[in-house]
């Protein structure tokens, strides 16, 4: 651990194998690391800031009460206006058995460096996700709901899939995950292996625009924190009627473009968010929620989100993607490089072929297709 003037950090090990005496670490050096600063809230009128330290009653019940398993190697600190979290990208909790017959990715340890606003401020605008990360866990595991489908693989066609929609099966696992073609193992919805259970407020990570992201429970009166626990539930529904254009069909929540933001359906608005208290922000804040219901994970902004959020192109230059996010396609399309195993499979095959491949000891059935001039087995989904 070191201290240095203006920059105060709390660093833990970020050994594998110290799982087990680390299961707490990352919630405790968040809850030290809010206890050192001011951290900026917003009341239930947003324009009216509090300046805010937890009194020592509720940090100790906070970490004393902690029994979540969250337990990866991350490690947050507050560097000047900065909250700073870099992790290794591996969940710490169980995971679902990857790569699948709909997720060809092996998990992999990554190096993975974010920082967000310490007092971040609403902006009066909503600011749209993209196609990069919304936010990170506390366990340092990217919240990432947009996923890289498109109908008919066109990313043009203003037809975007939802990962939790049902139209396509992306072989997400029970904390509604899967792996990146690059290892980087992340979230589309709610992490339930995170959750301490399924009725408690709880603090999951932080947002690119710096305000805190909860779990999807919260007081039925927002600002009061002597009312009852209800869950939280988004403002959008599914559209009625039938698609005018492109895949056509009714409306059934597989595509982005289904949902509709009704205000006041739910507690939350536009970007699944809510202004009130919290055991964290007592005075008060705006929070995001992931919820059971799209979006899920938010899609916009009620802050400035943070570069370091932001995919770049080429090598050696940030974040977990290594090529442009928003032409991700199903696995082995697109610009990002099949397995070799999926390219050999096909290696003097036609297209439409059928094949049979192994990647790390599992044994997946595909068909041969071309993309890019490049022959490789897409697995059956």
């Amino acid at each position: 651990m070191s201290h240095k003037q203006n920059m105060q950090t709390y660093s833990f090990s970020r050994a594998a194998k110290l799982r087990s005496t680390s299961k707490n670490m990352l919630i405790v050096a968040t809850l030290l690391s809010l206890s050192s600063a001011n951290l900026s809230a917003h009341s239930k009128d947003t324009n009216t800031l509090h300046e805010w330290q937890p009194d020592s009653s509720v940090l100790t019940q906070l970490i004393n009460a902690i029994i979540s398993p969250v337990n990866a190697s991350a490690l947050i600190s507050i560097q000047g206006d900065y909250r700073v979290i870099a992790s290794d990208a591996l969940p710490g909790h169980e995971t679902g058995a990857f790569p699948n017959r709909n997720n060809p990715n092996t998990i992999k340890s990554k190096n993975l460096n974010y920082k967000v606003p310490a007092k971040p401020k609403l902006t009066g605008k909503t600011a749209k996700l993209g196609m990069s990360p919304f936010g990170v866990a506390l366990n340092g595991v990217p919240f990432d709901p947009n996923a890289a489908e498109f109908w008919q693989n066109n990313r043009r066609s203003g037809w975007q899939y939802e990962a939790l929609g049902g139209g396509v099966n992306l072989g997400l696992d029970k904390s509604s995950a899967h792996v990146q073609p690059d290892g980087t193992y992340h979230y589309h919805g709610i992490p339930y292996l995170l959750l301490v259970d399924r009725s408690t407020q709880q603090l999951l990570g932080y947002a690119a625009d710096g305000f805190p992201i909860y779990s999807p429970w919260g007081y039925s009166d927002a600002m009061d924190n002597s009312s009852a626990v209800v869950e939280l539930k988004s403002s959008y529904n599914i559209k009625s009627g039938a698609r005018s254009s492109g895949p056509k069909g009714r409306y059934d929540g597989t595509f982005v473009e289904d949902y509709q933001y009704q205000q006041g359906l739910g507690q939350l608005d536009s970007c699944n968010g809510r202004s009130g208290v919290t055991a964290e922000y007592p005075q008060g804040t705006y929070y995001y929620v992931i919820s059971a219901q799209f979006p899920f994970i938010p899609r916009c902004f009620k802050g400035t989100p943070d570069s370091s959020f932001e995919r770049k192109r080429g090598p050696n230059n940030g974040n977990q993607q290594r090529v442009g996010q928003g032409n991700r396609q199903p696995p082995g399309q697109g610009n990002r490089q099949p397995p070799a195993q999926a390219i050999a499979a096909c290696k003097g095959k036609s297209e439409g072929a059928k094949v049979s491949f192994n990647v790390n000891n599992r044994q997946l059935s595909g068909t041969c297709r071309s993309r890019n001039g490049q022959m490789f087995a897409v697995p059956q989904r």
